[in-house]
């Protein structure tokens, strides 16, 4: 009874964040208004690294190697799926941006196949070719080719989903405070590095910018992966990938609410065929884990 408490409570912080970050989305692009790309992940994960630095400091005193090779392997998974995932929004709506990032969800078993060799079982499969074509319904230009914001915003779904299958791996053997403190500095060095890279050192920001930025620094981005950390302590990767892909449900509903975005058949098919997807995936991994 208390392990079953403990993941549908990992379960509920899992649901928390995505709500989060389906607001992170719409503040992602009016943070876009006046920043780059690079300086809001280099606001977002400065802020981060700070507080998790406050918050584990005497935990950080004791940080051994193994626990830096992880912290590192995470922190860069995390900064790839950030940069390419707002850039990606200069290109697209941050609705497709949201929906097309969703897909990580059935991109977690392979990298758990490539990995550890474990077998998809075959609704799985099916998931992953619904995805697919959810993905081309809601991204597909009329000359059935692909936006280049949408083919970033892919390649991002697959740095997440890395994201989420190492984190399943490190934190049962990794304390929480640590292991989110190497993850968001690492995070912060690499944005500082696309900052130079890109030459973007003028910072302009508006007030709305500047107070998108704030929420994404300290509610999406320390709080969430925080929680995150913390609940998938109870709820496996495929589970947490799951639960986690309701980000672009929320994201979406953001969109439509706050930035007015126009809703369409295609927008409506293709997230429909994405969820589909994720509820095929769930009730695959569900069955197997109760077993």
């Amino acid at each position: 009874m208390k392990d079953s408490t403990k993941k549908y409570l990992g379960i509920l912080g899992l649901l928390t964040v995505t709500i989060i970050w389906g607001g992170g989305f719409v503040a992602s692009d009016i943070a876009l208004a006046t920043l780059t790309p690079f300086q809001i992940m280099f606001i977002r994960f400065f802020i981060a690294a700070v507080i998790m630095t406050a918050l584990g400091k005497d935990s950080i005193k004791s940080v051994t190697r193994e626990e830096i090779k992880c912290g590192a392997m995470l922190g860069s998974a995390l900064f790839g799926g950030f940069a390419l995932q707002i850039i990606a929004l200069q290109y697209t709506t941050p609705s497709k941006n949201a929906f097309l990032t969703a897909t990580n969800v059935v991109i977690v078993p392979f990298i758990a196949l490539v990995i550890y060799k474990k077998k998809i079982p075959v609704k799985s499969l099916v998931g992953a070719g619904m995805a697919i074509v959810g993905a081309a319904v809601l991204s597909l230009q009329s000359d059935f080719s692909m936006g280049i914001g949408d083919l970033m915003t892919l390649a991002c779904a697959v740095c997440f989903a890395l994201q989420i299958f190492l984190t399943g791996e490190f934190v049962g053997k990794i304390r929480p405070t640590v292991l989110n403190f190497l993850q968001m500095t690492t995070a912060f060095v690499l944005s500082g590095v696309g900052l130079i890279v890109t030459g973007s050192f003028r910072f302009k920001p508006s007030m709305e910018s500047l107070l998108a930025v704030l929420y994404l620094g300290i509610v999406s981005t320390t709080i969430t992966y925080l929680l995150q950390t913390i609940s998938q302590k109870y709820v496996d990767e495929t589970k947490s990938a799951i639960i986690l892909s309701m980000e672009a449900v929320f994201g979406t509903i953001f969109s439509v609410i706050l930035l007015h975005e126009t809703v369409t058949v295609r927008m409506i098919t293709g997230s429909v065929l994405i969820l589909a997807a994720v509820l095929v995936s769930e009730v695959s991994f569900s069955k197997k884990t109760n077993k």
